[in-house]
Protein backbone atom coordinates (compact mmCIF):
# COMPACT_ATOMS: atom_id res chain seq x y z
CA UNK A 1 0.00 0.00 0.00
CA UNK A 2 2.64 2.37 1.06
CA UNK A 3 4.57 1.57 -2.50
CA UNK A 4 0.95 2.24 -4.69
CA UNK A 5 0.69 6.23 -2.37
CA UNK A 6 4.26 6.81 -3.23
CA UNK A 7 3.67 5.85 -6.93
CA UNK A 8 0.11 8.33 -6.70
CA UNK A 9 2.52 10.86 -4.47
CA UNK A 10 5.34 10.86 -7.35
CA UNK A 11 3.60 10.82 -10.04
CA UNK A 12 1.20 13.88 -8.39
CA UNK A 13 4.34 15.94 -7.93
CA UNK A 14 5.90 15.14 -11.52
CA UNK A 15 2.60 16.60 -12.73
CA UNK A 16 2.95 19.44 -9.92
CA UNK A 17 6.18 20.25 -11.96
CA UNK A 18 5.39 20.41 -15.36
CA UNK A 19 2.75 22.74 -14.73
CA UNK A 20 4.74 24.82 -13.15
CA UNK A 21 7.38 24.22 -15.45
CA UNK A 22 4.73 25.30 -18.34
CA UNK A 23 3.51 28.39 -16.60
CA UNK A 24 6.76 29.68 -16.26
CA UNK A 25 7.54 29.03 -20.09
CA UNK A 26 4.33 30.61 -20.83
CA UNK A 27 5.10 33.45 -18.95
CA UNK A 28 8.24 34.00 -20.10
CA UNK A 29 6.74 34.72 -23.49
CA UNK A 30 5.68 38.51 -24.27
CA UNK A 31 2.16 39.12 -25.63
CA UNK A 32 0.41 42.19 -26.74
CA UNK A 33 -2.37 43.01 -28.88
CA UNK A 34 -3.76 46.12 -30.84
CA UNK A 35 -7.33 47.72 -31.42
CA UNK A 36 -6.97 47.56 -35.31
CA UNK A 37 -10.39 49.70 -35.43
CA UNK A 38 -9.01 52.10 -33.30
CA UNK A 39 -5.62 52.12 -35.42
CA UNK A 40 -7.84 52.52 -38.97
CA UNK A 41 -9.76 55.77 -37.19
CA UNK A 42 -7.37 57.28 -36.27
CA UNK A 43 -5.16 57.29 -39.86
CA UNK A 44 -7.14 60.40 -42.00
CA UNK A 45 -5.87 57.91 -45.44
CA UNK A 46 -8.20 55.19 -44.35
CA UNK A 47 -10.99 58.12 -43.79
CA UNK A 48 -10.48 59.65 -47.12
CA UNK A 49 -10.06 55.75 -48.73
CA UNK A 50 -13.66 55.05 -46.73
CA UNK A 51 -15.33 58.21 -47.99
CA UNK A 52 -13.85 57.37 -52.10
CA UNK A 53 -15.06 54.12 -51.41
CA UNK A 54 -18.75 55.13 -50.15
CA UNK A 55 -19.41 57.80 -53.16
CA UNK A 56 -18.47 55.75 -55.74
CA UNK A 57 -20.94 52.86 -54.23
CA UNK A 58 -23.51 55.92 -53.65
CA UNK A 59 -22.80 56.69 -57.22
CA UNK A 60 -22.66 53.73 -59.09
CA UNK A 61 -26.30 52.55 -57.21
CA UNK A 62 -27.67 55.56 -58.41
CA UNK A 63 -26.71 54.69 -61.88
CA UNK A 64 -28.06 50.91 -61.60
CA UNK A 65 -31.54 52.49 -60.05
CA UNK A 66 -31.76 54.70 -62.93
CA UNK A 67 -31.44 51.64 -65.51
CA UNK A 68 -34.15 49.57 -63.81
CA UNK A 69 -36.22 52.81 -63.53
CA UNK A 70 -35.86 52.26 -67.28
CA UNK A 71 -36.49 48.73 -67.63
CA UNK A 72 -39.70 49.09 -65.53
CA UNK A 73 -40.70 52.42 -67.43
CA UNK A 74 -39.88 49.80 -70.51
CA UNK A 75 -42.79 47.28 -68.90
CA UNK A 76 -45.34 49.53 -68.33
CA UNK A 77 -45.47 50.50 -71.86
CA UNK A 78 -45.15 47.35 -72.98
CA UNK A 79 -48.05 46.58 -70.73
CA UNK A 80 -50.34 49.72 -72.32
CA UNK A 81 -49.23 48.42 -75.62
CA UNK A 82 -49.61 44.61 -75.47
CA UNK A 83 -53.28 44.67 -76.43
CA UNK A 84 -52.79 46.46 -79.36
CA UNK A 85 -49.86 44.96 -80.83
CA UNK A 86 -49.03 42.03 -83.17
CA UNK A 87 -47.46 38.79 -81.96
CA UNK A 88 -43.92 39.04 -83.61
CA UNK A 89 -44.01 42.55 -82.25
CA UNK A 90 -45.09 41.59 -78.63
CA UNK A 91 -41.90 39.32 -78.87
CA UNK A 92 -39.55 41.99 -79.91
CA UNK A 93 -40.07 44.11 -77.06
CA UNK A 94 -40.36 41.21 -74.36
CA UNK A 95 -37.12 40.89 -76.21
CA UNK A 96 -35.70 44.19 -75.56
CA UNK A 97 -36.87 44.06 -72.07
CA UNK A 98 -35.11 41.06 -71.12
CA UNK A 99 -32.13 42.07 -72.71
CA UNK A 100 -32.36 45.52 -70.62
CA UNK A 101 -33.02 44.25 -67.86
CA UNK A 102 -30.35 41.41 -68.24
CA UNK A 103 -27.88 44.53 -68.71
CA UNK A 104 -28.68 46.03 -66.06
CA UNK A 105 -28.31 42.64 -63.83
CA UNK A 106 -24.98 42.22 -65.08
CA UNK A 107 -23.51 46.15 -64.36
CA UNK A 108 -24.74 45.13 -61.40
CA UNK A 109 -23.12 42.21 -60.65
CA UNK A 110 -19.56 43.74 -62.16
CA UNK A 111 -19.98 46.71 -59.82
CA UNK A 112 -21.23 44.96 -56.76
CA UNK A 113 -20.21 41.52 -57.41
CA UNK A 114 -17.54 39.27 -55.14
CA UNK A 115 -14.56 40.28 -57.48
CA UNK A 116 -16.38 43.61 -58.66
CA UNK A 117 -15.42 46.91 -59.28
CA UNK A 118 -15.73 48.29 -55.43
CA UNK A 119 -14.11 45.25 -54.81
CA UNK A 120 -11.05 46.35 -55.94
CA UNK A 121 -11.60 49.86 -56.13
CA UNK A 122 -11.72 49.02 -51.91
CA UNK A 123 -8.56 46.90 -51.84
CA UNK A 124 -6.92 48.91 -54.31
CA UNK A 125 -7.56 51.67 -51.51
CA UNK A 126 -6.98 50.30 -48.31
CA UNK A 127 -4.91 47.46 -48.72
CA UNK A 128 -1.61 49.60 -48.99
CA UNK A 129 -3.37 51.31 -45.53
CA UNK A 130 -3.47 47.60 -43.95
CA UNK A 131 -0.20 46.72 -45.34
CA UNK A 132 1.63 49.64 -43.31
CA UNK A 133 -0.09 48.85 -40.24
CA UNK A 134 0.76 44.78 -40.44
CA UNK A 135 4.45 45.97 -40.89
CA UNK A 136 4.89 48.59 -37.77
CA UNK A 137 2.77 46.07 -35.57
CA UNK A 138 5.86 43.37 -37.02
CA UNK A 139 8.48 45.89 -36.36
CA UNK A 140 7.55 46.39 -33.09
CA UNK A 141 6.82 43.18 -31.78
CA UNK A 142 10.21 41.87 -32.94
CA UNK A 143 12.17 45.17 -31.47
CA UNK A 144 10.29 44.13 -28.15
CA UNK A 145 10.61 40.57 -27.88
CA UNK A 146 6.49 40.13 -28.37
CA UNK A 147 5.78 36.32 -29.15
CA UNK A 148 2.41 36.93 -30.16
CA UNK A 149 0.47 40.29 -30.91
CA UNK A 150 -3.53 40.00 -31.26
CA UNK A 151 -5.97 42.01 -32.35
CA UNK A 152 -9.26 42.91 -30.32
CA UNK A 153 -11.04 44.55 -32.74
CA UNK A 154 -12.66 41.53 -34.63
CA UNK A 155 -11.92 39.29 -32.36
CA UNK A 156 -9.21 36.90 -31.33
CA UNK A 157 -7.28 37.27 -34.41
CA UNK A 158 -3.32 36.95 -34.71
CA UNK A 159 -1.51 39.50 -35.97
CA UNK A 160 2.02 38.57 -35.49
CA UNK A 161 3.29 35.75 -34.40
CA UNK A 162 7.46 34.96 -33.55
CA UNK A 163 7.73 32.23 -36.76
CA UNK A 164 9.85 30.16 -33.68
CA UNK A 165 6.75 28.99 -32.32
CA UNK A 166 5.30 27.92 -36.03
CA UNK A 167 4.69 23.90 -35.81
CA UNK A 168 3.50 23.94 -39.32
CA UNK A 169 5.96 21.54 -40.31
CA UNK A 170 6.04 19.11 -37.90
CA UNK A 171 1.64 19.05 -38.89
CA UNK A 172 2.95 18.34 -42.36
CA UNK A 173 5.34 15.56 -40.99
CA UNK A 174 2.76 14.29 -38.77
CA UNK A 175 0.30 13.88 -41.51
CA UNK A 176 2.71 12.78 -43.84
CA UNK A 177 3.88 10.04 -41.84
CA UNK A 178 -0.40 8.99 -40.57
CA UNK A 179 -1.13 9.13 -44.56
CA UNK A 180 2.63 7.64 -45.83
CA UNK A 181 3.78 10.76 -47.40
CA UNK A 182 7.55 11.83 -46.43
CA UNK A 183 7.87 15.30 -44.88
CA UNK A 184 10.01 17.86 -46.20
Amino acid sequence: MKNKLSVATKTLMLAGMLFLMMSLTVSAQKMGYVDTEYILQNIPEYQDAQNEVEELSKQWQEDIEKQYAEVDKMYKAYQADAVLLPEDLKRKREEEIVSAEREVKDLQRKRFGAEGDLFKKREELIKPIQEKIFNAIEEIATKKNYAFIFDKAGGPVIMFVDSKYDISDEVLEQIGSIMGVRGK
